[in-house]
């Protein structure tokens, strides 16, 4: 008798033409992609359960989702089973198969995000789905220093957008940083976990700073008073890529 087996899929996928990681009523996501597949390997409904609800519009490289199967398939075997099904903008890039304990989100024990940005007086054809667009210079330097303050455990409450479901808004980040390439700008930070729309406020935030429209230390006073007026306004989806999430033993 077949026993059930856990299998932890990484995703990669362009999150522009879809309404988010998580299935809803009001367009194609992510999770309904790939849930799609999986019914029509095993011939039975799936329940996929992703480690991050990433918004409409937002990128990954490193989506971490599990599901529950008897089938024999190797894990070594489900990427190529699942690309042959999957849109072109959706790949499943590695599996394996992981204790039934293991929880795709709850399990989790760190994130990293991307953020990028395009930094020069005209947009870019190709690159507009993938980086958020400022002509106006910014000064990295400002940028960099301020990032400075985000690091640690704080009370990050003025970092979530209105409608968090989260029993705190308490976390811990561990890197923060801001580099420049021509005229791209890359945000890298990693964490605990993350409140919804909280990288998002946070590069707003860094880019009204390298603009010049708040001071260095918004990140700071937005940490001590809790308070989203503080902060910069919330950037673009398109900027936005989960890059990597990791699990105990990795």
């Amino acid at each position: 008798m077949n026993h059930s087996r856990r299998i932890l899929l990484t995703l990669e996928y362009e999150g522009t033409r879809y309404a988010g990681w998580q299935r809803q009523q009001n367009g194609p996501s992510i999770q309904e992609e790939v849930e799609k597949a999986l019914e029509k390997t095993l011939r039975r409904p799936v329940s996929l359960t992703g480690a991050s609800r990433t918004d409409a519009g937002v990128h990954a490289y490193g989506q971490r989702a599990h599901f529950d199967t008897d089938s024999r398939i190797p894990p070594a075997k489900w990427p190529f089973v699942l690309n042959a099904l999957l849109p072109r903008d959706i790949s499943a890039v590695a599996a394996k198969e992981v204790p039934d304990t293991l929880h795709a989100r709850f399990s989790a024990l760190g994130k990293r995000y991307s953020y990028r940005i395009l930094n020069r007086p005209q947009p870019s054809a190709i690159m507009r789905d993938f980086c958020a667009f400022v002509p106006l210079p910014l000064d990295g330097g400002r940028m960099a220093r301020a990032l400075d303050e985000l690091m640690g455990r704080h009370d990050f409450a003025a970092f979530a957008a209105a409608g968090h479901s989260a029993r705190t808004t308490v976390r811990t980040i561990s890197r923060a940083r801001i580099s420049r390439e021509g005229n791209e700008l890359c945000l890298i930070i990693e964490g605990d976990a993350f409140l919804y729309n909280m990288v998002r406020i946070i590069a707003g935030t860094l880019i009204a700073i390298g603009l010049g429209r708040l001071n260095e230390d918004a990140f700071k006073r937005g940490i001590g008073t809790g308070d989203r007026l503080a902060l910069g306004p919330t950037a673009p989806a398109c900027g936005l890529a989960l890059e990597k999430v990791w699990y105990p033993g990795e």
